[in-house]
């Protein structure tokens, strides 16, 4: 049975004939080359992920940056030559899923189909009667179990950030839509989220973005604390679902997607104790293999300490 059709508050870009000028041009040509690379088999693709991570790792980007801070204060533990690893492998898996993520638009239902394997299925039984949130920790696959669901008639509500290249941010949703969904925009608030979840669509929660402090409780993260989401149980409540963890991965020999849903979460209300749960979860997930995980977000940037955000660079007199 396929959920109701929710209101159009849901974010939903159209293609403008603008997007044909020469202002976008060089963004075709991207994306026409990131089509053709991304046509080329997987062993090729590490293989370029290999020689690029080592070039990445080596720049003063920001994304670079951050992941050494993240690395730093969560596994302060390690050595820096542990965590340097850890942030080539996570540079290496980026590359690759990258180079073939394009193939996701390009090919079919069942293509994807043959290169997804999933865990736990179950745990959306009856899913049409019982409305469920996935809690959906930001690893790079993260985009790949909302299309494979809803490729088998499971379609997602999720929130997105609207990107400033407005081409790319409509190529971006056309292909997280492709077979079914809706995408909430943050600016609109949680409203449309809360509709389409009651509607029989399946919410997207990413537990671990930092909002601020205005909406986060400060609990144990690996070695640190971090700004954790607060109010899911009441989403859930008001939603009127379970909350089942799904956990998605890349492996990048094969360069197909592995996914694992679990036993739904029991939030008691205790907005500390939940945003703790939370966070074990994702804990749990990622030291299996801490390459998958995004460390490049600014996942720490909201502190308890009052010190300000870690990702500021000191300044050289």
């Amino acid at each position: 049975m396929s959920p109701a059709p929710i209101d159009q508050q849901t974010y939903n870009p159209t293609f403008s004939w603008r997007y044909l000028t020469p202002k976008y041009w060089g963004t075709w040509i991207v994306v026409f080359l990131g089509a053709l690379f991304s046509l080329l088999p997987p062993v090729i693709h590490k293989f370029m992920a290999l020689g690029l991570s080592r070039a990445v790792s080596l720049s003063k980007s920001g994304s670079v940056h951050r992941t050494r801070v993240n690395l730093s204060l969560c596994f302060p533990e390690k050595s820096q030559s542990e965590r340097e690893f850890i942030l080539r492998k996570q540079f290496c898996i980026a590359i690759s899923y990258l180079l073939r993520f394009p193939l996701i638009s390009l090919r079919s239902k069942k293509w994807l189909n043959n290169r997804v394997t999933i865990h736990g299925l179950n745990h959306l039984e009856n899913s049409s009667q019982n409305n469920t949130i996935l809690l959906v920790p930001h690893t790079w696959s993260i985009d790949v179990p909302a299309i494979y669901l809803a490729s088998h008639g499971l379609p997602v509500a999720a929130f997105a950030k609207k990107q400033k290249n407005s081409l790319l941010d409509w190529l971006m949703h056309r292909q997280r839509v492709q077979y079914g969904g809706a995408v909430c925009e943050r600016n609109q608030g949680i409203k449309p989220f809360i509709k389409a979840v009651r509607s029989g669509y399946l919410g997207y929660y990413l537990p671990d973005e930092d909002l601020g402090e205005k909406h986060s409780v400060f609990v144990d993260f690996f070695g640190t604390t971090k700004a954790t989401m607060s109010g899911l149980y009441k989403l859930a409540k008001v939603s009127q679902a379970k909350i089942v963890p799904l956990y998605a991965t890349f492996n990048i020999d094969s360069g197909n997607y592995e996914m694992e849903l679990f036993e739904p979460i029991i939030l008691t209300g205790d907005e500390s104790d939940d945003a703790r749960l939370l966070n074990i979860f994702i804990e749990q997930q990622v030291l299996k293999n801490p390459e998958q995980y995004m460390w490049i977000l600014p996942l720490l940037k909201t502190r308890s300490d009052n010190m300000g955000s870690p990702y500021r660079k000191p300044s050289h007199t």
